[in-house]
């Protein structure tokens, strides 16, 4: 049995905090034993991103120290997940005394949909969802950027009543980026008017985005555009098709 910690992330923890239920109960239906360690905080992404380098290697020995007892780390966001194996290395360079743990996070650190699709290997279809349901998929940047492409939408057509509905440009940035959309709100705000263009194109009442920071922009921009879709986590989705409850938390 997997033994895995959920880092559940700022956005998520804050905004989502039932996506991370729903990827704890699905990782559990698959046979995972699941824990929390509740000293984890940011892995420094937004110091990182913004220049502020000591600190941020600051949270990610911190990161290290709540993080590698476990066999496996497991998150909801693609972008968090980029910031451990793509820049804690970065960050811990010739810094002997943590490069052991470093490398240890790095190779066992997944997104969620990459641990169900390159670790437990599950197989969906046996799933349906209670009702039909039009689907269409974001490609967020991050996830690209960790080697994660059609791996979402391969486990979206295996669920019955799942009608999906491929997207134009589903691999373009929502225009979120971060403090970029704080930094440059006309052009974050122009990428992400396209991009809900090209959701409300599809006409599906739902669109799943597996990173909480696009999520919310994208759904605030459909709420503002009058595009009826309704922005989920594929945990969320997942969880529907499981029977598992989790809009009480």
């Amino acid at each position: 049995m997997p033994h895995v910690a959920l880092f559940i992330t700022c956005l998520t923890d804050q905004f989502y905090p039932h996506v991370g239920v729903a990827v704890t109960k699905i990782l559990e239906h698959f046979g995972c034993r699941v824990s929390f360690p509740k000293a984890q905080t940011c892995c420094g992404q937004p110091f990182f991103n913004n220049g502020f380098q000591p600190e941020a290697k600051e949270l990610a020995k911190k990161m290290i120290e709540v993080f590698e007892p476990f066999d496996y780390i497991v998150t909801p966001s693609g972008s968090c997940c980029a910031m451990v194996r793509e820049h804690f290395p970065q960050l811990l360079d010739h810094d002997h005394a943590w490069e052991h743990g470093m490398q240890k996070l790095v190779h066992n650190t997944y997104e969620f949909v990459e641990f169900l699709d390159k670790v437990l290997k599950v197989d969906l279809s046996t799933l349906k969802l209670p009702n039909p349901e039009t689907i269409t998929y974001h490609y967020t940047c991050h996830l690209r950027g960790i080697g994660v492409k059609d791996e979402g939408v391969r486990m979206l057509q295996q669920i019955g009543n799942v009608d999906f509905k491929p997207m134009e440009k589903t691999d373009q940035c929502c225009g979120f980026g971060g403090t970029f959309a704080v930094k440059y709100p006309a052009i974050s705000g122009a990428i992400v008017e396209d991009k809900t263009a090209c959701i409300a194109a599809t006409g599906a009442k739902t669109t799943i985005c597996n990173d909480a920071g696009c999520t919310m922009n994208i759904s605030g921009m459909c709420n503002r555009q009058g595009v009826d879709t309704k922005v989920k986590h594929i945990a969320e989705l997942l969880a529907e098709a499981m029977g598992i409850g989790i809009e009480s938390w």
